[in-house]
């Protein structure tokens, strides 16, 4: 039995995010329809991690078994073969036995973009946030730094977590303006859930003027999701990379 991970890229427009479900279309199950396809057996996909409705990913990383034979780096073209264009498997590599793609992984780095502009874009709806209020990015970026570590994130986890603890470690978190968007890059060892929309939605308020940015070190403090800025929509949120401590 082999086990193949693999690096997945899409657009999570027109799912019902990652996981599979009874009455609804999710990658998850796409993929694994796909799988089943190509080597003729039904295969359990396990994702590094979920993402939500209208969510994308650059990198998402799941692992399956398989007694097929099929060469690693001829995988991603049989099973693009069988998915619609707006998800794509960009690599396949076989990995240890034991190997999990969620259990494993030591850390995963998102960025959220916003439009910042007085009129929303046409094509950009999709893939961004509509932010007509002008930002202020040195307040944002000074906001930013009080994120930065160890810390309970119980403020910036939303009502549907089970997680048994919110400490999260934030290694970095970057804001980056270039024209019309701004993009807020944050890498950790893990995250709650909707924690980097609700980071994102306190930032802005810090960028509208709505809040200073120490404020948002008495937010860490109160550990209560009522004090943090709102839950910014889905569309602008990509997971870019997911880290294991040895390249698979």
């Amino acid at each position: 039995m082999r086990n193949i991970l693999l690096t997945i890229e899409y657009d999570g427009t027109n799912y019902h995010g990652w996981q599979r479900q009874k009455n609804a279309v999710s990658i998850q199950q796409l993929i694994e329809k796909a799988i089943e396809k190509i080597t003729g057996s039904k295969a359990n996909l396990i994702g590094s991690g979920r993402t939500d409705s209208g969510v994308h990913a650059l990198a998402q990383r799941a692992n399956f078994k398989t007694e097929a034979r099929i060469p690693a780096e001829r995988i991603p073209f049989a099973l693009n073969s069988c998915l619609p264009p707006d998800i794509r498997i960009t690599g396949a590599v076989e990995v240890a036995h034991d190997f999990h793609a969620r259990y494993d992984a030591i850390g995963k780095k998102y960025r959220y973009r916003i439009y910042n502009s007085e009129i929303p874009s046409a094509i950009h709806r999709n893939y961004s946030c509509f932010i007509p209020e002008r930002l202020d990015i040195d307040r944002m970026k000074e906001a930013s730094m009080y994120i930065l570590g160890s810390r309970d994130f119980s403020s910036f986890c939303g009502s549907g977590s089970f997680a048994k603890s919110r400490v999260r470690n934030v290694e970095l978190l970057e804001i980056e303006k270039k024209g019309k968007f701004i993009d807020i890059i944050i890498r950790a060892d893990g995250f709650l859930y909707n924690m980097v929309r609700i980071i994102a939605g306190t930032l802005v308020e810090v960028g509208k003027g709505s809040m200073p940015p120490h404020h948002v070190r008495d937010i860490l403090d109160k550990r209560d999701r009522r004090f943090a800025g709102p839950t910014l929509p889905p569309q602008g949120l990509f997971l870019e990379e997911v880290y294991y401590r040895e390249d698979s």
